[in-house]
């Protein structure tokens, strides 16, 4: 029988348990409540979101279903007529996140017995191409759908241009791998998708967009008339503000400040003053984005469309900026509080490959998607209904971005590729993102640089596809044998003994000749930047890329579209000394448009961020 003391003991050491356990439990439920508090107050309430689960309905050819994130060798089948296969094989090396597309709309077979002849004869050519080389040239010589009106026509003329070329590059003693690839890549790009979509209309220029354009004989807006809607929109913009102004719209007002107080700069050994227009706001905007700036990018998003940055061909800008600025631990923030901008990770290539309907000539399902995918954001958080989307933004590459853009984000910032102002871009919201064409991820620089001007013996060099209405006329006007001084081709032609390439001509050209396909953007600008051949953009009413601080007519030709017939007089009106300082100023922006696999000072991504940034700051 326990005695007394015994009993008691036992009974108190039961209590002293009991009221660990109910202090254990009170400490765990503080802990609980100041979590919630801190996801609440702190991050909206996105702490465990996770991206991956999350799912909304979209409309694709008319069903309701979630988009699914690819995994391994799969097959994403969007109609009956188009599908294409992703494998590791597809994969740059970048990582997991990064995928590598062909800029047509494709159906792929990985093992497709033309592709393995061509290979084949490659691998004969240059028998120390390595793996990931052949993948490359395996993609690029693949079958392409050339679409006219609402059929679709196949064009024999691809596969037997890349025929040739490879055959006139293999016996070619000074030929390489590299200008196989590069030249591959061209007459793939030459020969891409270019279905269009349903007729637009200009419901939505502003009314000083149409007011200049009225004004004007030809209907074009010059780079000048350009900057003075710019200047115009910063006094008459009306954003949606607090009652009292936050923390963020604080500092965004002291940048305005700043940038317009700033002190003048006359002399800097990084940036040259005359390819600037105000050469001291610029330094002091980008020094204050380095320093301040916080982006909020949304974890929410199914792949292909979202997170997963395309990273090769000539939308490569959007898959780019993507990958650089998720990795930025510099610009990205995790408290959308402290944001000033937010980032919508989508990639409108992807969209277009993913939801579009071929022939069908339009792109509702995919703007109903967009649409979907704000409705959730909006419901789950409150950001973008404080602002309507005026401090959220998008970077798009894809022609068909401002159509996909036009209704439901009107109000974000949008970097658009296809930067037309005939097509409803905004001056001082939208900026004008730069179409970059990469070949080799690993080596966004290879090639990089040009002749120097005593060994460019070529007035000027244009060779592509003859998409749109512009091309064709000028082919028409300078193209065949017409003047010896004008090489403009739709396919380079072949000759005994070595062969030019696309490469080579740009880098042997005094002027690089840039003229629009169906829409008023051309990876061919920045091409001409990239091998330092003066640009000659024929494109009427495209807005070049950050022309908000860099100044294009300081080292760029702009040629009127009804010009074409007076292309030559107008290149050789231009003294040899007013040449060489354009030549001379283009190597020195260059840098302003180069992707670099780390993001350095003042490159393209710095640019397209600061773009961005700016006209944020001066919407306060």
């Amino acid at each position: 029988m326990l005695s007394l003391w015994q009993l008691n003991f036992r009974v108190l050491r039961s209590f002293l348990e009991e009221m660990k356990l109910l202090r254990f439990a009170g400490v765990v439920f503080i802990f609980i409540l100041a979590f919630q508090f801190v996801n609440i107050h702190y991050y909206g309430g996105d702490i465990l979101s996770l991206s991956s689960q999350d799912e909304f309905p979209v409309s694709i050819h008319g069903s309701t279903e979630p988009i699914r994130p690819l995994s391994g060798p799969e097959r994403l089948n969007v109609s009956g007529s188009v599908s294409a296969e992703v494998s590791e094989g597809e994969r740059t090396g970048l990582g997991e996140d990064y995928v590598i597309s062909s800029d047509a709309n494709v159906s792929v077979q990985s093992h497709d017995a033309k592709d393995k002849e061509t290979l084949d004869l490659l691998l004969e050519t240059r028998s120390s191409m390595n793996g990931s080389d052949a993948d490359i040239v395996n993609e690029n010589n693949r079958n392409v759908e050339i679409l006219e009106s609402d059929d679709f026509v196949e064009d024999a003329k691809d596969k037997d241009a890349l025929d040739s070329l490879l055959e006139t590059r293999s016996s070619s003693s000074n030929g390489s791998y590299g200008d196989v690839v590069e030249d591959a890549e061209i007459v793939n790009e030459n020969n891409r998708n270019v279905e269009t979509l349903e007729t637009r209309s200009d419901d939505n220029l502003s009314p000083e967009v149409k007011r200049v354009m009225n004004v004007s004989n030809s209907g074009v807006v010059s780079i000048s008339e350009m900057m003075s809607l710019l200047h115009q929109s910063r006094t008459t913009h009306v954003s949606l503000k607090m009652k009292r102004p936050s923390a963020v719209d604080q500092e965004l007002l002291y940048a305005r400040t700043q940038i317009e107080n700033s002190p003048k700069v006359e002399n800097d050994p990084l940036l040259h003053g005359p390819l600037y227009w105000n050469l001291s706001m610029f330094k002091r905007s980008y020094e204050l984005m380095e320093s301040k700036l916080k982006v909020y990018v949304y974890r929410e998003g199914k792949r292909p469309v979202f997170h997963k940055p395309v990273l090769k061909g000539i939308y490569a800008s959007e898959g780019w900026f993507m990958r650089q600025l998720k990795a930025s631990k510099t610009f990205v923030t995790k408290n959308p509080r402290k944001a000033h901008l937010f980032y919508l990770p989508f990639s409108s290539k992807m969209l277009e490959e993913s939801l579009y309907v071929p022939g069908s000539h339009s792109d509702k399902n995919l703007v109903k998607f967009l649409k979907n995918y704000l409705d959730m954001i909006s419901s789950k958080y409150h950001f973008w209904n404080k602002t309507g989307g005026s401090d959220h933004f998008l970077v798009a590459c894809h022609d068909w971005a401002p159509s996909e853009t036009r209704q439901y984000m009107a109000n974000c910032i949008r970097a658009l590729c296809n930067s037309d102002v005939s097509e409803g871009f905004v001056f001082g919201k939208d900026v004008a993102l730069p179409e970059t064409t990469i070949l080799v991820p690993r080596r966004p620089l290879r090639a990089l640089g040009g002749k120097p001007i005593s060994q460019r013996h070529i007035l000027a060099f244009f060779a592509g596809g003859m998409h749109g209405y512009l091309r064709p006329l000028l082919l028409q006007t300078w193209g065949g044998n017409r003047d010896p001084d004008m090489k403009i081709f739709s396919e380079i032609p072949k000759s005994k003994g070595k062969n030019k390439s696309y490469m080579e001509f740009m880098k042997s050209s005094k002027y690089c000749i840039c003229p629009k396909g169906h829409e008023v953007n051309s990876p061919r600008v920045v091409e001409a930047l990239f091998y330092e051949c003066v640009p000659v953009i024929i494109s009427d009413n495209f807005v070049p890329p950050f022309f908000e601080v860099i100044n294009w007519e300081s080292f760029a030709v702009f040629v009127l579209e009804k010009d074409i017939p007076d292309l030559k007089n107008i290149l050789v009106s231009i003294s040899e000394e007013r040449y060489r300082e354009m030549q001379m100023r283009v190597k020195m922006v260059q840098k302003h448009f180069l992707w670099h696999s780390k993001p350095e000072r003042f490159d393209i991504f710095h640019m397209i961020l600061h773009s961005i940034w700016y006209n944020r700051v001066f919407q306060t």
